[in-house]
């Protein structure tokens, strides 16, 4: 009988894609930003063919969400994000100041390790792929193990037609062996320059300590606030569209709604009026003993579920016409469910007395999951959204808008973005709406604009009015009396400061 150790298969594959990887990016790396927008393109418009085939594919795979929305994501990737991705120089002179005599290079990172997550396995793979390759990186991916088929029918699409338009061979390329170690190994790899963890909370640690930069989108624990200015049934609205969206799966969709106490009530009514079922204190324990595991972990029967679903198999009842539940929640608490970020349609409600207690709470919630993902706000008031984006904690400030979608650049003029990084309390490197310019890095170019005759008198114009500096004999040449005062006009400045 022969025995298969699929941990010792996933890790020689890991290192196989990894030195394929390298050595395909080599080639990558002479591709003028021309030729890579050719092949980036040439991925979108075949994938343009299979969005709703990969939507219902996912949904078929992972039962979390709904395919329709899983659809609206992929064609949001392949149309708008695609549209915005043209024009943008990544490689090559991408920025150049005649004036000040310097140019920027885009030079490409290397090889990516790329994790997506089973929640948006398909649009979140797409993108991935297109900035990586419109960066001229290689990029290895390690499918999520529940949504394994679809992401690799995703990327065998890709590679195909990525082929046929010059895209050297290991390039894009997948794990076909999934195993954690593997996946581990690949992030390790000496020949691997970054990790991109989009929403894959099971590598988190793995990753920060993969002796890599990493780049980390996932939970957020966003919450919203409806402060007493704001137009409060439209608030309500969004709240709930953006909480219903592919039911809840979006790590940017609010976690928790953050009530001015004084409009408390009406915001209430709004919200109930668009569908949101306020749980009794006894439903609400219910439910939050089942929202996740003894060991923290969430329920995945739970997640990507309709509201209604929910309650049925929780044990209540509700209209059949509920788009979320809510509990009130008076403390935000490592204990208590609803502190946490909750991949369904369902919000913890707080009412606070003024907007700077409100400014706490949502402090509070987002530190709960140290993430710092995004934040909401709904409001007239510019001072007190000033506020809130002076000091919260979070990659980004939304303003009047569903969160799940301004967060991506759909309904605001962020970056159109499948991958979020996290704020200044989470983890990875940078907090943007992740695109090719992340996977790069800037090669400064500054021609010379002063002489060595003009440098202390430039850059330390008093010491040099007291400095004696003999002129050069002979133009061009520097006399070692003129060497020295310089020395000693920079050596004293500098012990200065």
């Amino acid at each position: 009988m022969t025995i298969i150790d699929n941990d010792l298969l996933s890790i020689q594959e890991a290192r196989i894609l990894a030195e394929n990887a390298y050595e395909a990016q080599k080639q990558l790396a002479t591709f003028s930003q021309e030729n890579l927008d050719v092949i980036v393109e040439s991925m979108a418009n075949e994938l343009e063919k299979h969005t709703q085939a990969l939507a219902i594919l996912s949904h078929e795979e992972t039962d979390f969400g709904d395919w329709q929305h899983k659809l609206i994501k992929n064609e949001f990737v392949c149309g708008f994000a695609r549209r915005n991705l043209r024009g943008l120089r990544c490689v090559g002179i991408i920025g150049e100041d005649r004036e000040k005599q310097t140019k920027d290079v885009g030079v490409p990172v290397g090889v990516i390790a790329a994790l997506c997550p089973a929640t948006s396995p398909v649009s979140t793979t797409i993108y991935n792929a297109l900035i990586a390759i419109k960066s001229g990186n290689a990029i290895v991916f390690s499918p999520h193990p529940r949504a394994q088929k679809t992401i690799s029918k995703t990327l065998d699409i890709m590679i195909e037609v990525a082929h046929k338009h010059g895209l050297p061979e290991g390039a894009l390329t997948y794990m076909k062996t999934v195993a954690a170690i593997g996946t581990i190994e690949l992030m390790k790899h000496k020949l691997v320059s970054l990790v991109l963890n989009t929403g894959v909370p099971g590598m988190l640690e793995a990753a920060s300590t993969s002796g890599k930069p990493f780049i980390y989108g996932g939970a957020g624990n966003g919450p919203a606030f409806v402060e007493r200015t704001a137009d409060i049934q439209q608030a309500a609205k969004d709240i709930i569209a953006s909480k219903t969206f592919d039911h809840g799966v979006v790590s940017a969709a609010g976690q928790s709604v953050v009530v001015d106490g004084c409009v408390a009530a009406e915001v209430k009514s709004a919200l109930q009026s668009n569908g949101a079922y306020f749980m009794s204190e006894q439903e609400a324990e219910k439910l939050g003993s089942l929202l996740f595991y003894s060991d923290g972990k969430p329920n995945h029967d739970l997640i990507g579920i309709p509201a209604v679903k929910i309650a049925q198999k929780v044990g209540f009842i509700v209209p059949d016409n509920t788009t979320v539940l809510i509990a009130e929640r008076k403390y935000v608490s490592e204990f208590d469910p609803y502190s946490r970020e909750k991949l369904c349609p369902v919000l913890g409600f707080y009412i606070e007395p003024d907007w700077m207690h409100a400014c706490e709470k949502c402090i509070e919630l987002l530190l709960s999951d140290r993430c710092g993902h995004t934040l909401v706000i709904h409001s007239k008031d510019e001072n007190v959204i000033n506020q809130f984006a002076l000091k919260k904690p979070v990659g980004r400030v939304l303003v009047n808008t569903p969160a799940a979608f301004g967060s991506m650049g759909a309904t605001t003029n962020l970056f159109p973005s499948m991958m979020l990084g996290s704020g200044s309390a989470g983890k990875g490197f940078t907090s943007d709406n992740v695109s090719p310019m992340n996977l790069i890095y800037i090669r400064k170019v500054g021609y010379g604009v002063r002489n060595m005759e003009s440098i202390g008198a430039e850059i330390f114009p008093k010491r040099a009015q007291t400095a004696q500096v003999e002129q050069p004999a002979v133009s061009g040449n520097f006399s070692t009396s003129s060497l020295q005062a310089v020395h000693r006009i920079l050596k004293e400045a500098i012990g200065e400061l």
